[in-house]
């Protein structure tokens, strides 16, 4: 097969490390391809007043595929206060460039699947009757709208005079706000389009109906944020009825959601939510593995984009170590991912089996699966390096 171009972005802390780790385990299990490296993250918001470089959006919209490590994020404030000098004053203004890649380019659908790894000693367990310790088997994936909500970045501090009237149209704006001075007002939208959230629930339900999983939960709040989580949840109906009658739909609220996912995760299969709500059932799955170590993810377009990352930050106290400590298995999963889309199913699971014999093996572990605080430490106490993961990993594939 001719040699993949894949857009590798390392940008902040960690995310560097990982990402070239992954690239050596790709490498090691036959992957033929070209990496071109792209620049994003804090240091290009620093220099340049902008962490999402035109040049870098123009790497992946000729190559559409990327791989992503991990950025950096800070307050408005904090961020301007961290710019070149020459750049201070001059009316930059930071945004998340991960929300601003997916703005870009329309990756609206996210895929974060939480899967157990056997003899993980961070899994889930819990009491059964007669106190019996259980370690139910989960298997979810999250299906994450990835473009609007209260992501979407429409928000005002002391909103502008056409906005605030607008507001006032709403009675119950008038009633609990209309006294409120508008220089306090800060006011984020949380906005569902119809083509959106039709689109996310189609793949959720084509992903279950492929792969064999028995229901799509719907996980928002229609209760209460009635328009918005109401759609989906319409929606969702609508689909399930016409489309995937074999497939059980069930309805969960977001808080609800985070009390039963340690009361009975293994019951759920593919669950989907909006942008917020999804990112927070996603995070509380994953917690359930074995935390943002395991935790993979994917984004599409409709338009054949795609990028993967871990959904772990990038964890800058730890990128100065001499010795790095962090676990690169979620971005090491979050290129079986890539593989998988690539249609390279042969060598995503060589390097998903991999990862699986180390793990039930238990000899290598990193220190969060040590229970160790993160500490340069930790690899004179017996945890494994970023590296020496790596190369467990690695000598698995090469038996």
């Amino acid at each position: 097969m001719a040699k993949r171009t894949i857009v590798a972005l390392p940008g902040d802390g960690i995310g560097a490390i990982v990402l070239k780790q992954a690239v050596r385990v790709l490498d090691a299990a036959g992957f033929n391809a070209e990496y071109i490296y792209g620049d994003i993250g804090w240091e290009f918001w620093r220099k340049e007043g902008n962490p999402l470089p035109q040049r870098t959006l123009d790497l992946i919209a000729k190559h559409k595929t990327a791989l992503f490590g991990a950025i950096t994020s800070k307050p408005n404030e904090e961020a301007k206060a961290e710019l070149d000098p020459s750049l201070q004053g001059k009316g930059f203004t930071y945004s998340s460039p991960i929300v601003g890649l997916r703005q870009y380019f329309d990756l609206d659908i996210c895929i974060r699947p939480c899967r157990s790894y056997t003899g993980n000693p961070l899994n889930f367990v819990r009491r059964g009757p007669g106190g019996v310790i259980e370690e139910p088997f989960i298997d979810v994936v999250i299906f994450r709208q990835n473009t609007e909500c209260l992501y979407s970045g429409v928000e005002w501090t002391n909103p502008p005079a056409e906005v605030y009237k607008a507001f006032l149209t709403h009675p119950k704006f008038r009633q609990n706000f209309g006294n409120v001075p508008v220089e306090e007002l800060s006011i984020s939208a949380r906005i569902f389009t119809r083509k959106a959230t039709e689109r996310i629930l189609l793949a959720a339900f084509e992903y279950a109906e492929k792969y064999g999983y028995k229901s799509v939960t719907v996980c928002e709040k229609p209760n209460v944020v009635r328009e918005t989580s109401g759609l989906m949840w319409k929606l969702a109906k609508d689909i399930q009825k016409s489309r995937f009658p074999s497939i059980k739909l069930l309805n969960t609220n977001i808080d609800a959601q985070m009390m039963w996912l340690t009361k009975n995760p293994e019951d759920y299969g593919v669950i989907v939510a909006g942008n917020m709500f999804g990112d927070i059932a996603s995070d509380g799955f994953a917690g359930l593995i074995g935390g943002l170590g395991f935790a993979c993810s994917a984004q599409f377009s409709s338009d054949g984009i795609a990028v993967f990352e871990p959904t772990h930050g990038s964890a800058p106290k730890y990128a100065g170590y001499e010795i790095p400590i962090v676990n690169p298995i979620a971005m090491i999963e979050s290129c079986c991912m890539m593989l998988d889309y690539l249609e390279e199913k042969k060598i995503a699971d060589s390097v998903h089996n991999a990862i699986a014999e180390v793990i039930r093996e238990g000899k290598v572990k990193t220190y969060d699966m040590m229970k160790m605080q993160g500490r340069p430490e930790v690899i004179q106490e017996g945890a494994a390096s970023t590296i020496q993961m790596t190369d467990a990993i690695i000598s698995k594939l090469r038996k």
